[in-house]
């Protein structure tokens, strides 16, 4: 008679598979979020971020629904862009849709109503200064859409508008596309007739515009 337990190897055999089998699980489990994990893009704009005058025309998207489409499933765009809209309401409906979205990014295409009704350029800085504080303190990232005046406005005002977009970035350090419009306002063919809203062949221009901007922010962690 054997005076030695009988040794059963498969009971350790079923031990170590089932250790292997939760090993796999907890690193698919901790790799999973790093590789699906996508960003939600808030766009506060006005009526050329809401694509006015092209809504009901079939196929022409807006510059935003081009980026949706551009960005495909993995990350959301969340256009809440009104037209008429001007940094005053902006500011005022900001909490409220970040805490709805939780955005990652907020692309702030506002200033230009403000600008065509004569607003003081410092309240207008001084709402896009606040908006932008708003967006960080939220802990998202944020980037000013750049805009510019016509000229009939006078030196004085047109230079004192366009240069707090980038007075605002170099102050909060947010991201900056320079003129939203670069390449498509002093080109009639680009425009729409009231020669304020970018026509239909313009859009793919604006978000080669905002593109070089806004993908490096996609992509940092």
């Amino acid at each position: 008679m054997n005076r030695f337990p009988i040794r059963r190897p498969w009971v350790s055999l079923k031990a170590l598979l089932r250790g292997l089998l939760l090993l796999a699980a907890l690193a698919a489990f901790g790799e999973a979020p790093a590789a699906d994990a996508g960003k939600t893009v808030l766009v506060m704009g006005n009526s050329i971020s809401a694509a006015y005058g092209l809504q009901t025309q079939a196929g022409e998207p807006g510059w935003v629904q081009l980026l949706r489409q551009r960005l495909g499933p993995r990350h959301r765009v969340v256009n809440a862009s009104i037209s008429g809209d001007t940094t005053v309401g902006g500011l005022a409906r900001l909490p409220k849709t970040m805490a709805v979205h939780k955005p990652d990014i907020v692309i702030i295409e506002l200033g230009g109503n403000d600008g065509l009704r004569g607003y003081p350029v410092t309240s207008i800085r001084a709402n896009l200064l606040a908006m932008t504080e708003a967006v960080l303190a939220a802990g998202a990232k944020p980037l000013l859409a750049g805009m510019q005046m016509p000229p009939n406005l006078g030196p004085r005002y047109t230079e004192a508008f366009r240069g707090m977009y980038p007075d605002v970035a170099a102050e909060t350090g947010a991201a900056l596309v320079p003129f939203l419009l670069e390449g498509v306002a002093t080109n009639e063919e680009m425009m729409q007739r009231d020669g304020i809203h970018p026509s239909a062949r313009a859009q793919p221009l604006l978000l080669d515009n905002v593109w070089p901007v806004l993908e490096p922010l996609l992509e940092a962690d």
